[in-house]
């Protein structure tokens, strides 16, 4: 996984969209669908992409795939972003020096 295919992955509202309802908890691929107004292989995209960024886990049971959002990887992120801004010293952004 790298920081490209995170941000790549994050970039489009609709998988931005998928990881919000997946915070929530698991859900089927098949009930996340029935959330989009689009077709199972543009679908199947956005999962594959998900699953490249390691943003989310799969796993069947039964005939369904089961998504599950993967917080190690966000935290990661969200940790990456807050130092790529963060002020050297110590300082707050915008803090008059």
């Amino acid at each position: 996984m790298s920081n490209q295919d995170t941000f790549k992955a994050l970039a489009d509202p609709t998988r931005r969209e998928i990881l919000r309802l997946l915070a929530d908890g698991s859900m089927s691929a098949g009930d996340i669908a029935k959330r989009f107004d689009m077709s199972k292989p543009s679908l199947s995209h956005h999962f594959s992409l998900l699953k490249q960024a390691e943003l989310v886990r799969s796993h069947r049971e039964g005939q369904s795939i089961v998504y599950t959002l993967n917080t190690s990887v966000l935290e990661d992120t969200a940790r990456f972003v807050l130092d790529v801004f963060a002020a050297p010293n110590g300082q707050e952004l915008g803090a008059e020096k």
